[in-house]
């Protein structure tokens, strides 16, 4: 990784990450949480955080299919389909998480579809969030209605729904005790190229973005502020290699010194373990017997492999051939630490 200004330049990864609807406003900058620059990280596998359930995602999974039969008994949506339906029990590890393996940029899993027969009639996503007032007077988070129109978008449908459910905090504590009603759960729907009458725009700034940032690997510009959580880590986990030689060779000589203090304190471990194990490679030696290559003692597992064949080199100088046969050798460099 190169820190170039305000940016960071990778290799990119043969195999990107797609953008996904979650991914779509970010990319767009419509989307408080995220930025361009982290799902870039995403994309190129530069890095992501770790997914950790949480008391969130945990009432979403829990509450979904609550959500799902509420729709169906309160507005007669028979042809309501889930992820389930349509690709069977596994569908996930069937996907590897991409409902939409005919595009090769975007990508992500719808929460449940409308059919008619095999013919798909509008996408409808499932939301939970104690903060009501984002979706007051009829009004949708744009990330999340992004995301949505991209389902639509490469379903070739013009209908959306979006159903969000209200929770308090002991709901978040008893997801399965959560009983979706009027007074909980509403429902917001659009057309999709009512509300982005140019979406086909919207696709083509993100195709954009992918052929710009995601394919060459370079990243877009990041936020100190909003990014920062994200730098940090970056930093953490890769060696600026244009960094100056003092600060490269400060931390080096910091972790050597950390290093070393540790395998001290354990010499006399590793001195007895390494007597420990040619002990026990001479007992499983022993086994090798009638042509056995292997031989097995509770975790130790010794493997016998054909040696590789030696040549007289002085025979081989005696009938001239030597030098004949001898490719020149490489340099090679060695690093060594000179003690205090």
């Amino acid at each position: 990784m190169k820190w170039v200004d305000n940016h960071v330049e990778v290799e990119p990864p043969k195999r990107t990450k797609k953008m996904t609807g979650t991914r779509l406003g970010a990319v767009l900058g419509a989307n408080t949480w995220n930025t361009p620059f982290k799902v870039w990280c995403e994309m190129t596998k530069t890095y992501e955080d770790p997914f950790v359930d949480s008391i969130y995602t945990i009432a979403g999974k829990t509450i979904e299919p609550k959500q799902i039969q509420y729709m169906i008994d309160m507005y007669g949506m028979d042809n309501l389909k889930t992820p389930t339906d349509i690709f069977g029990a596994d569908f996930f590890n069937k996907t590897h998480g991409d409902f939409f393996n005919f595009h090769k940029i975007f990508g992500g899993m719808w929460d449940s579809v409308l059919m008619d027969g095999d013919t798909y009639e509008a996408v409808l996503e499932f939301k939970t969030t104690k903060r009501a007032e984002d979706w007051a007077d009829d009004k949708i988070p744009e990330y999340y209605a992004l995301q949505a129109a991209l389902y639509a978008y490469l379903l070739e449908v013009e209908d959306v729904i979006m159903v969000c459910s209200f929770l308090k905090e002991a709901d978040y504590q008893n997801p399965e005790k959560f009983k979706p009603s009027v007074d909980n759960t509403v429902t917001r729907s659009f057309k999709l190229h009512e509300r982005y009458p140019n979406f086909e725009g919207l696709i083509e700034q993100a195709t954009a973005f992918w052929n710009n940032f995601v394919l060459t690997g370079k990243s877009p510009d990041y936020d100190t502020v909003k990014d920062a959580e994200v730098l940090k880590a970056l930093k953490t986990t890769y060696v600026d290699e244009d960094a100056d030689l003092e600060l490269l060779t400060s931390e080096a000589r910091d972790l050597y010194v950390k290093l070393n203090v540790a395998k001290e304190q354990f010499k006399a471990d590793e001195d007895r373990l390494d007597d420990l194990k040619k002990a026990i490679k001479a007992k499983l030696s022993e086994k090798l017997t009638d042509g056995k290559t292997m031989a097995d003692y509770g975790n130790w597992h010794l493997t016998r492999k054909a040696g590789r064949p030696s040549f007289d080199t002085e025979a081989m100088k005696a009938d001239g051939v030597y030098e004949k046969y001898m490719k020149p050798a490489k340099p090679t460099d060695t690093l060594t630490f000179k003690e205090d």
